[in-house]
């Protein structure tokens, strides 16, 4: 892993003692992020024992293979720590008295902290902690309660575990997480750490990593279709079920069922899951196609103390969910005429590196070519939440839209520029296209905003800017260059960056990101999300543009006058002032950094925020009802998923129906509490002002373009 890094990473970095003091305290951080478990006596007793003065310093012995001992001695004083400080919590759970009205306060975040100087300051830390948790729980509760009452309905935490043992059961679950880690969880840990100081984006995987990476970048995998969550009591709970999947199909396994033991090969031997991590319990029931897995449940409507043991055979599961979808949105005009828009949905650029099947591209190709055919007069493909994925994909699929030309550069370590291509002799669609990002738009995200923007093919529309990610990864086999005698079967994946890329005007994407056209307010600005908060962030640089990049006329997007008229309905809209507020008291929160242990203080804080977004929602429910009313007269939403290509004629969109189409999802009592009124017409404050910035795009591409037919009958003449 060393070798690799060294050759084949982007920035080259050495393992030397500046690389050593980076791993060590990127190890100690991500073990103990909140600075609770260790004291500055054990930070200081790992700097003199592995530091970069020390004589077994952490880069020796990566080069000597001795990685492990770094690795399992820091583990093992972990696990001693945190098992006494969840000793002392539950003693404190169970036997604290809490007053909770004097003045003290506990941090919000103590990224910023010191390390407790010793046993006893972890203690007063912990002891602040256990008070705050009890006290938000005992809050909360009160809070469920009456919410219920108000509405009529029992209380769905009646039969709960008291507000202390809830806090309780909350770090003996961790304590077994910690505890149950094997040596190649601990490797996994040791080895992200080693990665991940060359820059955020590199990283080792175990081979269970490993292989849910590859399942996410294929968009399917082998598995019995079933979504799981860890229950404070270790078991593991069924909360969706594919429709169609292997488990669905085979009818046994229901919602809400808990999980407590899987025999992985069903000969018998069962494997008590109970407090197992939750990534252990998957790689337990996926497996090979058509095998069978036996799992051991406590159904959900059965009696105390009963199990039943159900056999599902594997088989593939298709994540329709993460697949690319479209809707035509029909707009009705004063003049009784109407406007079609395809709003595309892109969760991720995946791609099956195997056989091409599944591809992103290939299913947008098919979108686009339905919604041709529905004479759609604009289309907007939204980003939102697309973290990335295949490179490849991104170069083909932003062809569609420009035809030939080149899309992205890419940069290698030693310096060589490589332009990559659309090879497309002509683009799919012309015609007003708009694409939507946020904060978690990333990496394959940014190629194509980036592209499309650089063109002056689109307009941009998002908050203040992408993610930031501008590196390439390269998924590399470890055990490859084992020794031929050494087992390799698990030695897991490093995925280094080894490149960057870069637009086509030749502006890295790297920290800086994508800046929309317009800018819409977004509670973000007020969190650090994005590349330039991430440790060891590789720079921002420029290279010489693309060869051959020849942008349109940018005038053709009419940017200022939409951004004129953009601007205007933001500042008049009742939502986008809500996100303001939001904003700037979510500033000052972080700002101050501290939270009251007095209840009375409490009380008051949530009083003003129940208060608040009561307020919020009686002025919503009767504005949301007149928009729908309008809505009902001047919208139409039809569906159009991968598996609607061929119908002769679209069906309406029923939100409800659609979204359980391809998940069954477990009913959530506590969150159907929540009396916040439903976005109308399924459109929140972004999409709908979308919809709003491509229309006058329609519009006014529309009006130039009779204005040019007019000039050349006019020429013609005279």
């Amino acid at each position: 892993m060393v070798g690799m890094l060294e050759n084949k990473h982007f920035a080259g970095l050495e393992f030397n003692a500046e690389m050593t003091d980076r791993i060590l305290k990127d190890y100690l951080k991500d073990l103990d992020p909140a600075k609770l478990y260790f004291t500055k006596k054990d930070v200081d007793g790992f700097e003199a024992r592995f530091g970069s003065q020390s004589e077994t310093r952490i880069d020796q012995l990566l080069t000597q293979e001795r990685a492990m001992e770094p690795a399992g001695e820091i583990y093992s004083r972990f696990v001693e720590r945190v098992r006494e400080r969840v000793q002392f919590a539950q003693q404190l759970a169970d036997n604290g008295k809490f007053s909770f009205d004097g003045d003290e306060t506990v941090m919000r975040s103590r990224r910023e902290a010191d390390w407790p100087a010793d046993d006893f300051a972890a203690q007063e830390i912990w002891r602040k902690q256990i008070a705050e948790e009890v006290l938000s729980e005992e809050m909360r509760r009160e809070t469920i309660r009456r919410i219920a009452e108000e509405q009529g309905k029992e209380d769905p935490l009646k039969d709960e575990k008291s507000p202390r043992e809830a806090v309780k059961l909350r770090y003996e679950r961790f304590l077994k997480d910690i505890e149950g880690a094997d040596e190649e969880d601990v490797a996994s840990y040791f080895f992200s750490a080693v990665a991940r100081a060359h820059d955020p984006h590199t990283d080792y995987m175990s081979v269970r990593q490993m292989e849910r990476f590859e399942a996410s970048l294929q968009n399917q995998l082998i598995g019995i279709g079933a979504l799981l969550q860890r229950e404070d009591d270790g078991a593991t709970k069924i909360i969706g079920l594919v429709v169609n999947g292997p488990a669905d199909k085979q009818g046994e396994l229901q919602l809400n069922d808990r999980i407590v033991a899987v025999d992985s090969l069903n000969d018998g031997n069962l494997t008590d899951t109970l407090y197992m991590k939750i990534d252990h319990v998957v790689e337990l029931i996926r497996g090979q196609q058509n095998t069978e897995v036996k799992l051991k449940v406590e159904p959900a409507d059965g009696a105390p103390g009963e199990v039943r043991e159900i056999v599902i055979m594997r088989d593939k599961v298709e994540l329709k969910d993460e697949a690319a979808a479209a809707e035509v949105i029909q707009i009705a005009q004063p003049d009784g005429s109407s406007k079609s828009i395809g709003w595309i949905t892109l969760p991720s650029f995946y791609l099956d590196f195997n056989d091409g099947d599944p591809s992103v591209y290939k299913d947008v190709q098919r979108l686009l070519i339905r919604l041709k055919k529905e004479n759609i007069d604009g289309v907007a493909i939204d980003l939102r939440g697309n973290g990335g994925g295949a490179l490849e994909e991104v170069r083909r699929m932003t062809g569609l839209f420009i035809g030939r030309g080149p899309v992205v550069q890419v940069k290698q370590g030693w310096g060589a520029v490589d332009s990559k291509e659309s090879t497309m002799r002509k683009p799919l669609y012309e015609g007003p296209l708009l694409i939507v990002t946020d904060k978690t738009s990333a990496s394959a995200s940014e190629i194509l905003a980036g592209a499309l923007q650089d063109y002056n093919r689109a307009i941009v529309v998002g908050e203040s800017s992408t993610y930031g990610k501008g590196t390439v990864q390269q998924p590399m086999d470890i055990g490859r260059f084992f020794k031929f005698f050494q087992d390799s079967e698990r030695a897991g994946t490093l995925k280094a960056t080894v490149q960057k890329f870069y637009r086509v005007t030749g502006s890295s994407t790297q920290l800086e990101g994508v800046v929309p056209d317009i800018v819409l307010p977004s509670l973000t600005d007020a969190l650090e999300i994005g590349e330039e908060f991430q440790d060891h962030a590789l720079p921002h640089d420029l290279i010489p543009p693309a060869r051959g990049f020849n942008p349109l006329d940018r005038s053709g997007l009419f940017v200022d006058e939409i951004t004129k008229r953009s601007q205007e309905r933001v500042k008049n809209s009742t939502d986008f002032k809500y996100v303001v507020e939001d904003v700037e008291r979510t500033k000052k929160r972080i700002e101050e950094n501290t939270v009251s242990l007095n209840r009375s203080v409490r009380e008051k804080e949530l009083e003003e925020s129940e208060q608040r977004r009561a307020a919020r929602n009686k002025e919503r429910r009767e504005r949301f009802a007149e928009i729908a009313s309008k809505d009902a007269e001047t919208l139409s939403f039809f569906r159009l998923t991968l598996d609607d290509l061929e119908r002769e004629k679209l069906e309406e969109v029923d939100r409800k129906r659609d979204a359980e189409a391809n998940m069954r999802v477990a009913k959530d009592e506590v969150a159907d509490l929540d009396d916040t009124p439903e976005w109308p017409s399924g459109l929140d404050a972004v999409k709908r002002e979308s919809i709003n910035i491509l229309g006058d795009l329609i519009e006014l591409t529309e009006k130039e373009t009779i204005a040019k037919v007019e000039q050349n009958s006019e020429a013609q003449a005279q």
